[in-house]
């Protein structure tokens, strides 16, 4: 397979997934938004955007963290390069450049989602018709994802687009506890209170984890097992350990079909290992900002390994 139809598939799932993932935490920051005074209302939609690494570009556009205009600016505002209708155009690009690996289902399903979504977002987004927009992105990417699984071979391609999509997800996950842990408290005097409580609730929303939690953790809601849960459950399919031991097993199998292992297999395996031999109680020794960040940075030195083994851009 040439490096270009893997670049073009890896990139087309893990902009499918940062869309759904930008949806979710969109969805979470107005539930907490609405529930809180205006200034708490703020703390939100700063956390939002600081999560996404936007709060920098937001700034020299807007002096205040309005919902409206932080929701207008992630969405659609074309001087965001990572907006949501940015992320779908080049997931739709990116289809196309590898539309003769890809099936029909799959390519009429991200080509389907881009207009339908390009239609929804071709005027700003109100608060009225917010919780509609949202819903649809994550509706969109969930039908390619139902179209990959229902119609691919489970041949390269189908590796390097699950791939791309764990690796994408398991940034999110990490992004997202990391600020909630280290950003979003502004005093330690709110540990514990109603707001902490409120504040971890909105973590696990955003990351679809709310019910999951709950039939495992009932009566829990404390760092230390939400965590753990985040972290270390491989049974939940947005944990650092369950998004790790799928790029594992997909990785396996890119080996399996070239013949070889890269540099990237051992990447993984160290990476793999950190998480698989690492107990809560030592990340909390560690300090959890501190694993997380080293975290994200393995991550990104996973993306880059898988780059240069298959010969495309990072």
């Amino acid at each position: 397979m040439l490096g270009r139809t893997a670049n073009a598939t890896f990139w087309m799932y893990r902009y499918l997934e940062r869309a759904e993932n930008t949806a979710r935490l969109l969805a979470a920051g107005q539930r907490m938004a609405l529930t809180r005074g205006a200034q708490m209302a703020s703390q939100e939609w700063a956390s939002v955007l600081t999560t996404l690494g936007l709060k920098d570009s937001y700034l020299t556009q807007y002096d205040e963290y309005s919902g409206s205009h932080v929701c207008d600016f992630v969405l659609r505002s074309k001087n965001n390069p990572e907006s949501v209708l940015s992320m779908m155009e080049r997931a739709r690009l990116n289809a196309r450049m590898c539309r003769s690996a890809i099936t029909a289902e799959v390519w009429e399903s991200v080509n389907e989602g881009w207009m339908s979504l390009r239609e929804l977002l071709s005027k700003q987004v109100r608060s009225a018709n917010l919780h509609e927009v949202l819903m649809a992105i994550r509706r969109e990417s969930a039908v390619v994802r139902g179209a990959t699984h229902g119609s691919m071979l489970r041949n390269e391609i189908y590796s390097f687009a699950r791939a791309g999509t764990f690796l994408e997800r398991a940034d999110n996950t990490a992004r997202i506890l990391d600020v909630k842990y280290y950003l979003l408290l502004p005093s330690l005097s709110y540990v514990g209170t109603p707001l902490d409580a409120g504040q971890w609730d909105n973590v696990l929303r955003s990351l679809s984890a709310e019910r999951a939690y709950r039939w495992l953790n009932a009566g829990r809601s404390d760092i230390r097992s939400i965590a753990d849960f985040l972290i270390l459950d491989d049974r939940f399919p947005r944990s650092l350990i369950f998004c790790y031991h799928a790029m594992r097993e997909n990785l396996f199998h890119l080996a399996q079909f070239h013949g070889r292992e890269g540099k990237v297999h051992e990447t993984m395996r160290e990476a793999d290992m950190k998480l698989s031999e690492i107990t809560v109680e030592a990340i909390f020794e560690q300090g959890l900002h501190e694993f997380l960040l080293g975290f994200i940075a393995d991550n990104n030195k996973l993306a880059g390994a898988i780059a240069e083994d298959y010969r495309f851009i990072a």
